[in-house]
C-alpha cells in the first residue's frame, strides 16, 4: 500500500454516482484505495464510472437505485452488507435542481427536489448508520453554496441544501460517541452537469465568473480532493461542520 491510499481497506457508498461530483469522488476514493458502492439510477453512465474505478485497482459494484424509494434503499443496504460486508464510509451526493419562480412550481416539483436532495440523505442515514464501522465511520453530505446565500429562482433548492445543514449537526451530534463523523461539503459553482445550463450561456457565464473572487469555476476534482480528506483518518477531529469550498464567493 502506498502512501496516497488513505482510504485503503475501508468501504464507501456514494450516491448520484454516475455523473458530475459525484464521478469525480468516486475516482477520487478509487485512487485513495477505496472499495466502491456506486449509486444511481443512470445504469449505462455507472457502468463506464464503475469500469474507470476498476481500472484504478479499485473493487466497484454498481446498484440502481431511487434514492427516494425507502424500499429501494433498504434493498441497497441488504445488498451492500451482502456484497461489502460493512460500510466505512457514506457520501450522500444526489441531487436535482429546477431553476424557475415559486409561482412557476408545480407542488410535485417541490417534492421531487425536496425528496431527492434531503429525504434520500434522510433514508440513506437512517439505513447505514447502524452499519459504520464505530472508530472509522464518516458521513459526508453535499449540500451547496446555496445553503448559506442564495439567488433567486433556486426557492426548492436552496430548502433543501438548508435542510442538509440542519440534518448534519444533528446526527453529527447522535453518533459522535460511536465514533463516527458528520460533516457538509458546501460546492460553490462547479463545472458539471448540473450548471450545463449557465456554462452553455455566455451571458450567464460571465455574469456568475464575476462574482468568483478566483475568476473561475470549481474542478469536479478539487470538491473530490476534499471529500477524500473528509472520509479519511486525518479528519476524525472535525464533526457536524460544513466545509465551503466556492472560490470565495461568499467571503463577499
Amino acid at each position: 500500500m502506498s502512501t496516497g491510499k488513505k482510504l485503503f481497506g475501508k468501504t464507501a457508498l456514494i450516491t448520484g454516482a454516475s455523473k458530475g461530483l459525484g464521478k469525480a469522488m468516486a475516482l477520487a476514493f478509487a485512487d485513495a484505495g477505496a472499495r466502491l458502492a456506486l449509486v444511481s439510477r443512470d445504469t449505462k453512465l455507472l457502468a463506464e464510472v464503475q469500469a474507470a474505478c476498476r481500472e484504478r485497482g479499485a473493487e466497484a459494484e454498481v446498484y440502481q437505485v431511487d434514492v427516494t424509494s425507502e424500499a429501494q434503499v433498504e434493498q441497497l443496504r441488504q445488498d451492500v452488507l451482502a456484497r461489502f460486508g460493512s460500510l466505512t464510509i457514506l457520501v450522500n451526493n444526489a441531487g436535482i435542481n429546477i431553476r424557475k419562480p415559486i409561482t412557476d412550481f408545480s407542488l410535485a416539483e417541490w417534492h421531487q427536489i425536496l425528496d431527492t436532495n434531503l429525504t434520500s440523505v434522510f433514508l440513506l442515514c437512517r439505513a447505514f448508520v447502524p452499519h459504520l464501522e464505530s472508530g472509522c465511520g464518516r458521513i459526508i453530505n453535499l449540500a451547496s453554496m446555496m445553503a448559506h446565500v442564495s439567488i433567486a429562482h433556486r426557492v426548492p433548492y436552496s430548502a433543501s441544501k438548508a435542510g442538509i445543514m440542519g440534518l448534519t449537526k444533528s446526527l453529527a451530534l447522535e453518533v459522535a460517541a460511536k465514533g463516527i463523523t458528520v460533516n457538509a461539503i458546501s460546492p460553490g459553482p462547479c463545472a458539471t452537469e448540473i450548471n450545463t445550463p449557465i456554462l452553455n450561456n455566455p451571458e450567464l457565464l460571465a455574469k456568475f465568473t464575476a462574482q468568483l473572487p478566483v475568476g473561475r469555476f470549481g474542478k469536479p476534482e478539487e470538491v473530490a480532493a476534499l471529500a477524500v480528506f473528509l472520509a479519511s483518518g486525518d479528519s476524525g477531529f472535525i464533526t457536524g461542520t460544513d466545509v465551503v469550498i466556492d472560490g470565495g464567493w461568499i467571503a463577499q
